[in-house]
């Protein structure tokens, strides 16, 4: 299957099935010209809703109520659904980016399919359906600003991507201290993968940056007014996850600056 076709069946699909489609083969013979959707289709049910003060994350001191913990996997799979779209978003929108940022792109979207699935699976064993509890657009309130290659790295690989090298283990320890195992389990591999995503949109930042320009500034420069450095860090900071991922110490000591 060609790539703009899986990304346009992705947007516009009407199950969770299409949004999960994994095609055994993928080629980018024909990539198009740009295609941008305003907003994704979505099954019925899992429309976004608008977001309240009322429907935030439980506490970690509620987290030993399996309830608390399936509104926050739900909201996690919420978020991981998010990516998927914009990931095929970003595919469609730029068939011009070189070939191996196209296919490194379409790889990190197949790794957000199963981290979907592997949330859907966990949450099911909990006795919840996705899309049982509301979810929000989230990410796709930046895609405006998503206008190019090294924008949508900067944005989504290390921003969004690498607070979650923060918030995965967070998660992991408050699963581990409730008993629950197989979420803080779930949670490692989100973070293992979370990584690999990392050292995607560093890589390519380091490819497509002006060469005059440090990665800090070429990262900071391209990040939307309303998205500050400190997005891209959790509750607590954690370098070795970043430096496993390939990120220099210098820009490390830069960030850890907005701490």
């Amino acid at each position: 299957m060609e790539i703009r076709q899986w990304a346009e069946r992705i947007l516009s699909a009407t199950t969770l099935q299409e949004k999960l489609l994994d095609p055994e083969s993928l080629t980018d013979h024909q990539p198009g010209p740009p295609l941008l959707f305003q907003l994704p289709i979505r099954p019925i049910g899992m429309e976004f809703k608008r977001h309240s003060r009322k429907e935030r994350l439980p506490s970690f001191h509620e987290l030993g109520d399996q309830d608390k913990r399936a509104t926050c996997l739900h909201r996690f799979a919420g978020h991981e659904l998010l990516a998927v779209e914009i990931m095929a978003q970003a595919l469609l929108a730029f068939p011009d980016a070189p070939s191996h940022f196209r296919r490194g792109l379409a790889n990190t979207l197949r790794e957000e399919q199963g981290h979907v699935s592997l949330y859907i699976q966990r949450l099911e064993n909990m006795g919840v359906r996705f899309g049982d509890l509301p979810l929000y657009r989230h990410f796709w309130t930046h895609v405006p600003y998503l206008t190019s290659p090294i924008r949508y790295v900067s944005v989504m690989s290390l921003t969004f991507e690498m607070a979650n090298l923060d918030f995965a283990p967070l998660y992991k320890r408050a699963f581990e201290n409730a008993g629950d195992l197989e979420s803080a389990q779930l949670m490692q591999q989100i973070l293992d993968d979370e990584i690999g995503h990392v050292a995607f949109g560093w890589n390519w930042l380091k490819r497509l940056k002006e060469p005059s320009q440090s990665e800090w500034e070429a990262w900071t420069q391209s990040l939307p007014a309303k998205i500050t450095p400190n997005r891209a860090v959790g509750f607590h900071f954690h370098e070795q996850h970043r430096l496993k991922a390939g990120i220099s110490s210098e820009w490390l000591l830069q960030l850890s600056h907005h701490v």
